[in-house]
Formats: structure tokens, sequence, C-alpha cells
């Protein structure tokens, strides 16, 4: 190894712009060079879907520092001494001789580059698979600044009315939004039983029901067969009926661009990523990986996943850096915390979900609680609905999630700290947290929510999902689905099959009913319902429970 470092990064956008700027704060005199097979270096492609709705409105925007300088190859060589060479692909990596062969795609011309330390943050690729038509003109994906110009300039020239987005991942939730503003007709189209694989399923839905009331038509369970069209798509097949379409966006998900990794034999993961250390070494100790390609570790359960975000990319650049400079630091694994705007809507989550929780084999309590996200009497509060994720057995925190209108993203963030912590139900409901009116509750939202599961845990309250409510009626159970809500509440909005009883009432009505049936209680947030089982319990009635979020997190219909 030469005196100067010579460090040579493929890939620049979130975690290769990392390395290189990390790299040369810690060792200034490093030669480093960034080899980028794409014309834009280092830009926001979660902002994406702002820059086709128009808020962001320059696309220099998503490519700039904080104070609005841009961050282009001159950028890069003048400010952090890192030399680019973008259009320019990596094709083989020759490992003893520490060179890596790349072309100028501009000259196509070949040349080697010798390294020290190399780092792979080559990304992914998005998934687009070989369903008939998908050639045509006017489908596209939302991988890069490439495709946001191209899908900007069809609505901007040929009017695109109807859009089809397949996938209701996190890109076909976010550019649903961005194309409704631009006046599009929207479809969202999964093939799975929900949309948001991130959330349970209840959370989906009702996040599924906020997309249906701006007009998004939501099919899930629902298979592409073939795109048809003229050289220009007009029309998305499926197995449900055909769906005219001006445009479709292929947001089905993304897979590790890894090819080059393969090639020159490193390990790869069963995820299909690029398998890393803790100090982002792949298995040779000279190359490092970080970013969208790499595999990482999930902090709850410890086994291998794969969690492609722009966080954890740039947090993986600045470890690797730090190891490439021959100092320490470790990277411990993910959460998979993630949030996203769904119009008005907060949506996130972190952890596990009650069925990842499930699967990996863990008895799980869980609590569906809504509220106001700041003290009710604030003009501005607004409802933020929550679901904790707790292990039956050790009381630990597991996963959370949010959605509505309220400020759901501080909430996760604090339920990402406790898992990280390994913190318990009981811990969390005492955590000090500030309060004051405009910005939280009294007992804020996350208190709020740990304290259910306590009472659920300690045997206070015995809980039942909506989904499970939602089969008895199906099924025609003989139970009481006690609404303890006021008149006024009831006549607005009911839930099918229910008898009302205002918890006012409910100690002189009581003996309208039988101690022999089972009695499901709930209220609009079921905090009345939790009070309602707590009276009938006292006076004999052995068989009830409360149903979990009441009629707010009801997501099925409802009676007017």
């Amino acid at each position: 190894m030469s005196d100067t470092l010579k460090v040579v990064i493929v890939g620049g956008v979130a975690a290769g712009s990392k390395v290189a700027a990390k790299v040369v704060r810690l060792m200034p005199d490093a030669d480093v060079t960034v080899v980028e097979k794409g014309q834009f270096l280092s830009y926001a492609g979660c902002g994406l879907p702002y820059y086709i709705s128009g808020v962001v409105v320059e696309q220099a925007e998503l490519m700039s520092t904080p104070i609005g300088v841009l961050r282009d190859h001159t950028f890069f060589q003048k400010v952090k001494n890192v030399r680019v060479l973008n259009r320019t692909e990596a094709i083989e990596i020759d490992q003893k001789g520490g060179r890596i062969l790349v072309k100028d795609l501009e000259k196509d011309a070949e040349s080697w580059l010798d390294y020290d330390k190399l780092v792979l943050a080559t990304g992914a690729t998005p998934v687009v698979p070989p369903i008939p038509g998908v050639d045509l003109s006017n489908i596209f994906t939302l991988h890069g600044v490439e495709d946001a110009e191209g899908i900007k300039t069809t609505l901007a020239e040929d009017k695109a009315r109807d859009v089809v987005v397949v996938g209701g991942g996190l890109i076909g939730i976010e550019v649903t939004e961005a194309l409704v503003q631009k006046g599009c007709r929207v479809t969202i189209v999964e093939m799975l039983p929900q949309i948001l694989r991130i959330l349970d399923k209840e959370m989906a839905a009702l996040v599924a029901q906020h997309l249906e009331s701006h007009g998004v038509k939501v099919l899930t369970g629902t298979k592409v067969e073939s795109f048809e069209g003229n050289g220009k798509v007009t029309t998305v097949v499926t197995d449900k009926g055909p769906i005219p379409a001006d445009m479709v966006i292929m947001s089905i998900g993304v897979r590790p661009n890894v090819s080059l990794a393969k090639d020159a034999g490193l390990e790869i993961g069963k995820t299909g990523a690029i398998k890393v250390d803790t100090h982002m070494r792949t298995s040779d100790p000279n190359i490092y990986a970080a970013g969208d390609c790499v595999e990482c570790v999930n902090m709850v359960t410890g086994q291998a996943c794969y969690v492609p975000l722009g966080s954890t990319a740039n947090k993986q650049g600045r470890v690797a850096a730090i190891n490439v400079c021959n100092e320490n630091d470790a990277f411990p694994g993910v959460l998979g915390s993630t949030v996203c705007k769904v119009f008005d809507y907060c949506v996130a989550r972190t952890g596990l979900t009650e069925a990842e929780a499930r699967e990996f084999g863990c008895n799980v309590t869980t609590a569906l609680v809504p509220a106001p996200d700041k003290a009710h009497f604030m003009p501005d509060a607004k409802l933020l609905m929550l679901k904790l994720v707790a292990d039956s057995k050790t009381r630990k925190l597991l996963g959370a999630q949010a959605t509505g209108p309220g400020d759901g993203d501080k909430r996760i963030n604090v339920a990402a700290m406790a898992i990280t912590a390994g913190m318990t139900v009981d811990d969390l409901a005492n955590v000090d947290l500030c309060y004051a009116p405009p910005f939280s509750p009294v007992m804020d939202n996350i208190i709020t929510a740990a304290n259910v599961v306590k009472n659920k845990l300690n045997g206070y309250m015995v809980g039942v999902p909506a989904a499970e409510v939602h089969q008895m009626l199906q099924d025609k159970k003989d139970f009481v689905f006690l609404d303890a809500r006021s008149q006024g509440e009831y006549d607005q909005v009911r839930l099918p099959g229910s008898t009302l009883i205002p918890l006012g009432e409910l100690r002189n009505r009581i003996d309208e009913l039988p101690k022999d049936k089972e009695i499901i209680a709930f209220c609009k947030i079921s905090l009345r319902g939790y009070e309602a089982a707590i009276i009938l319990q006292a006076s004999g009635f052995n068989n009830v429970r409360v149903m979990d979020g009441g009629v707010v997190m009801w997501p099925y219909e409802k009676l007017t």
C-alpha cells in the first residue's frame, strides 16, 4: 500500500457520496475517485415524488447542499478534492492486482484504476417483471432523476389523465399523491392482499381508506397480466378486468445490484445482497460495501434482512469510510424505521410488525390506540392512530406503527430508541417526555399506548382486534357488540350489528345485557369501551372483551 491511500468508490448517489466526503475529512490527502454510471451525483432520490408534484420546483434542489450549492462533479473536485468519473461504468474487479476496470460510456474507452481500498455502493435496480407489453412507451419506473423527468414530460405533453400504479409499496404510494396533485385519476394495483407491507393489515387498510377518500382506486389481490396499446400504453389488463391507462408507474420494488460483486467472487447473503460485517467489510478485507446493495441485520431478530433506505445508506457510508481510513466504527443493524406522507396522513413504522413477530415465534400483545396528537383543546390537534407490538413474556417493545394526520414520526422515533435500548413497555410508560399543550397530550400518545399494553399484560383488559370482530359478525356469532358512545355519535355513524348503551346509562341498564353471552365493548377510541368492560366485570359479567381502536380504527364498513 502506498503512502497516499487510494480509495475507489463505485456509485455516487447516497452511500458512495457519503463515503467520499467522510474519507477526505479524515484523510485530506487521500486519493479518492468516485465511479458513477449515471449522470447525476448525490441526489435525494426520496424527493423525486415531490419534484413530480411540483413541491420541489427545480431539479437542482434535489442535488444541492442545504445552503443551495450544487453537488455536481465540480463541487466534489473543488470542495471535497474527490475525482468524479460520471457516465463511467465499473466492469470488472481484479482483487489480486488491486485494480478495477472501468468504461467511459461517452468515449467507449476502458481503463484500469488502482486501489488500496474499494467501496461498492452500487445501489439497487427496480424490479420490472417480464409482463407482456411492458416495453410500451409511457410505462415508467421511479428510480432516478431521468425517470422523474420522463414522468413530468409525459404529464405535461400527453396530459395523462388515467394513471395506473403497479405496486402498493412506499414508492407507489408516494408517487400516487404527486399524480393526484397533478390532476390524474390514479388506480393502485397490488397483487398482495394489502398495500404497504411495512404495516400490519389493519393499519394498511386505514391508509387504503384514506387514499380512496382522495379519489384513488385501490385494488388489492389483483394481478397485472399484460399491458396493451399501439406503441403507447392504453390499457392495463388484470385478472379482474381491464383498466384504462395513459401512463403506468411500475413500483413493484427493487433488488440489490450485485453483479459486479458476484462476478468478483464476493460473498452474497441469503437475501441476495452483498454480505458485509459490522464494519461494512465484504469477504475481501480490502473491499467494503454500503447502501442498497448490501444485506443488513435486523436488530430485533438478529436475522439477515434487506431494507433499502436512503437513511441507512448514509449511515453505512459513514461507517465504511471510517474503517477504510483504518479507524474503528460499527454499524449495528436496522429496525426498518420508515416514514412516508400520504396526502395529509403520516405513515410510519419501526421494529417488527405483529405478523413479523409471530412469524419469528414471539407470543405478542398488541394495542391500537387512537388519540389527538396534542392536547385535545388545542385547535390544531390532529388524530394519531398508533399500534404497539410487545413480547408477552419479556414485555419488551418489539415494534410500533403510526398513521393519521397527527404527528406520528416523533412517536415512532421514540419507539425506535426504546427498541434499540431493549426497553419494556413498563419502561416506555414512564419515559420522561416533554409536555406542553401545543406539542402533545399530558400523557403522550406513545405513553398511553404503552399503558394499554401494560393493562393487557397485567390482566386488567382483554382486547380483541377489529379483524376478529368483523369475522365474528360475518359468521353470525351470537355475542353482544356493545357501543358505549353517546346517542349523537351513534346517529352519525355506527358499526354493523352493534347495540347502543351509552356509558353514562350502563349501570342503570345493565340488566338489559345477558350474562351468558360474550360482550365486546367499544366506543370512538375504546376508552369508554374499557370503562364499560370494568363496570360489567364488577357486576358479574365474566366474558367481556374490548375492541382495540374503537370506531376510529375500524377498517371495515360503517353505517351512516
